[in-house]
């Protein structure tokens, strides 16, 4: 009797045992035969702007080498929230990724309360590119220097409407930060991205910009905006003749970033996939060169060595955040 006993207890944990896995193994197939359908790449600004043109280059990348197609889908608005909660709200099986931007590691301070914790919600997948911004005013202003900015700030407090892509954006904080360290008054006017917020500031109705590199090179070499200075610690190789404001304003650095994220829950074997892929596209001299056109150095990496830079720049940024009294549009 004990030894019958014996046995039907030891079936009756080897079947429980299998009972348990069974949830594991679907998730496993799917992971090996991902993708099998479309995916979609969510971004939080509108079309026209560097998250769109990033999310484009590498949407279309993937596709390539995942074999489905990749659909940027824009959802701009609430400082990049509501795409964010777009993706914490999908199902976390690999086919509903999230453009992640500096906002997402800014909006944590700035935000009194959230729907979502990013960091908690939101799986990091890899870094893509970092790039800086650049000083750029409406040639009607009569600054040509980043000293020449600040004097003219300082002679007329208030009178500099100071453009961004929306509040929390690096072209926001990015100007916040240059503030609070010359002390000058320049007056922020946010916009649902940085392409209505360029076309303001080349008609003049705003003068000062804190733009990302790749989408103002252009109207800088067509002499429609003035460039002062770029935000990084090192000179752009694409605007090479220009200084850092750090020549000017010792220890400032600012600089603008993208990566890849997926729901939290997403299975690991899926996300390595898709980190794999991800720093493939990144080592290829096609994109090596695409990016480098735009003035991006690449980032690549771990899933986990990405999730530390978002760490990073959202302990840095909170500091700008709580002196400047910044607070959503």
């Amino acid at each position: 009797m004990d030894s019958a006993m014996r046995l039907s207890r030891r079936q009756f944990l080897c079947l429980t045992a299998a009972a348990s896995a069974l949830p594991i193994l679907p998730r496993i197939a799917a992971a090996q035969t991902y993708p099998t359908r479309p995916l979609r790449l969510v971004i939080g600004y509108p079309p026209g702007g560097s998250a769109d043109i990033t999310a484009r280059l590498i949407g279309q990348w993937l596709s390539e080498r995942l074999g489905q197609p990749v659909v940027v889908e824009s959802r701009p608005g609430a400082g990049t929230n509501i795409a964010t909660e777009t993706v914490v709200n999908a199902p976390p099986d690999g086919y509903t990724l999230l453009l992640v931007a500096p906002a997402n590691a800014i909006n944590a301070t700035l935000y009194e309360k959230l729907n979502h914790n990013f960091m908690r919600d939101i799986a990091p997948v890899a870094g893509l590119i970092r790039f800086p911004n650049v000083i750029v005013v409406n040639p009607s202003v009569p600054a040509k220097t980043v000293p020449e900015l600040i004097a003219y700030a300082k002679a007329n407090p208030g009178k500099l409407n100071m453009a961004s892509s929306g509040a929390g954006s690096t072209i926001h904080v990015s100007g916040e930060l240059f503030k609070m360290m010359t002390g000058i008054n320049m007056v922020h006017v946010p916009y649902r991205g940085g392409a209505p917020a360029l076309t303001d500031l080349i008609s003049g109705q705003v003068q000062v910009m804190f733009d990302n590199v790749p989408t103002s090179i252009e109207f800088i070499r067509a002499g429609k905006l003035r460039p002062l200075a770029v935000t990084a610690a090192a000179r752009s190789h694409v605007l090479p003749d220009l200084p850092t404001v750090a020549d000017f304003v010792p220890g400032y650095e600012a600089s603008a970033w993208y990566g890849l994220g997926v729901p939290k829950g997403t299975p690991e074997a899926i996300i390595d996939r898709l980190n794999t892929e991800t720093n493939a596209i990144l080592a290829d001299p096609q994109a090596k060169a695409r990016f480098a056109e735009l003035g991006a150095s690449l980032i690549a990496g771990s899933p986990a060595e990405f999730g530390q830079l978002i760490a990073d720049e959202a302990a840095k940024w909170a500091k700008v955040v709580k002196f400047s009294g910044a607070r959503p549009d």
